[in-house]
């Protein structure tokens, strides 16, 4: 199989400029680049499916730049409902700084920032070395502008469509790039950036975007309850990344396999089978978790994950050191507690149950755990000296719901 069938089986080609694309990919030694803004000082796992593409296209001999837009983060890349929040320069170049590390660590590529060149353009030959390339009305067909007329859009975020292109045009100039690599939201960006370098040398480069990763309901992939699911793990824990890659739906998983490991195509339609005969068993799932745990953090805290849930999951809560009861803690609700307190009001106060009947109710039931012991006397009080390395009490409810008290 080909690179190019190979990115068409995963389910890594929307669309692409030309179809000569097709054997230049093939080919190899193209230089391309792909741009994120520093939005934040982390990507998260919505981000790695579009980094590790072009991973995939330098093990195939193709070159691959990073542009981390310390510019362009300035200015926002306009969202299909509102206008942006500007973030100052100091937390750009925070945020710069944060994922050049993390990207130079994780996939050993080139980095750079578009703040390098707009340095050194002023207002006046932008607008006669770039504007002129670009008629309102092939700025109003774009997709992304279309839809920001009705509510309104800043020339701010209008303007952001050009810097884009200049950055293709730069970085063709300057280093030979042919080819952008982007998201399926990019589309118009992209292209804009293709035309532009037409227009102001004549060359033909070439662009093509990958699909936006999301579930079964369309929501992007990589969100947990409204939260981005973080590469670095000291914002996201290796549990939190293991629970939501092993609970992602079974109608799901296989195209993740795809997406986010390097699983040949052998392997992964043998976890297919599996999983439409057997889906009790989740091996597509573990198998998802420990490819993109390792990748990103190595084997080591794959196992650490695992043998927190494994443990939360038999009750052997007191088997945790007090490293991993810190990671399992950051994907529990907590409550900080102060003084020894009763179990029923406790419950009621934490909001792990709505009244003091359901707390009894639940108590008496033996439904409710104190780091791994069944609780059902309704006197039971939760003490600081009775916590797990004096800090932590994990209380379950049910089956599978966690919470934690941090005495304080």
């Amino acid at each position: 199989m080909t690179l190019y069938e190979d990115l068409k089986w995963r389910g890594l080609i929307k669309d692409i400029t030309s179809p000569e694309l097709e054997e230049k990919l093939n080919k190899g030694g193209l230089t391309f680049y792909i741009g994120t803004d520093p939005t934040a000082d982390s990507m998260h796992l919505g981000h790695l499916s579009s980094f590790l593409l072009p991973k995939r296209l330098k093990d195939a001999g193709h070159h691959p730049i990073l542009l981390v837009g310390g510019g362009t983060g300035l200015i926002g890349d306009p969202k299909a409902t509102s206008e942006r929040d500007m973030k100052t320069k100091e937390e750009i170049q925070k945020n710069y700084e944060g994922l050049k590390a993390q990207a130079e660590k994780l996939f050993g590529f080139e980095v750079v920032n578009n703040l390098d060149w707009y340095n050194d353009i002023n207002m006046i030959d932008f607008l006669r070395d770039y504007g002129k390339y670009f008629t309102i009305n092939y700025m109003l067909d774009k997709d992304i502008i279309r839809r920001r007329l009705e509510n309104g859009i800043s020339y701010t975020e209008f303007s952001y469509m050009i810097l884009q292109a200049l950055d293709f045009l730069h970085l063709h100039k300057t280093r030979g790039c042919d080819l952008q690599v982007a998201g399926s939201d990019q589309w118009g960006n992209i292209t804009a950036g293709v035309d532009l370098i037409k227009k102001a040398t004549g060359d033909t480069v070439y662009a093509f975007t990958m699909p936006l990763v999301t579930d079964s309901n369309g929501v992007k992939f990589g969100k947990s309850e409204g939260n981005a699911l973080w590469l670095d793990k000291e914002k996201t824990s290796s549990y939190e990344l293991y629970q939501f890659l092993v609970n992602v739906e079974d109608s799901m998983v296989i195209d993740y396999l795809k997406i986010y490991t390097f699983l040949p195509k052998e392997e992964i339609e043998k976890y297919a089978e599996v999983n439409d005969s057997e889906p009790h068993l989740r091996l597509a799932h573990k198998k998802l978790a420990e490819e993109v745990i390792t990748f990103l953090h190595g084997h080591e805290e794959y196992e650490k994950a695992v043998h927190i849930s494994e443990s939360l999951f038999k009750g052997n809560i007191k088997e945790l050191t007090i490293d991993e009861l810190k990671d399992a803690s950051k994907a529990m609700e907590s409550y900080d507690l102060d003084i020894d307190k009763d179990l029923v009001n406790l419950l009621v106060d934490a909001s792990i149950v709505n009244s003091k009947r359901e707390a009894r109710e639940f108590i008496s039931n033996n439904s409710i755990s104190i780091n791994g012991d069944k609780v059902n006397d309704l006197e039971f009080v939760v003490k600081k000296e009775n916590a797990l390395f004096n800090k932590y009490t994990i209380i379950r409810k049910g089956k599978k719901k966690y919470y934690v008290i941090k005495h304080v």
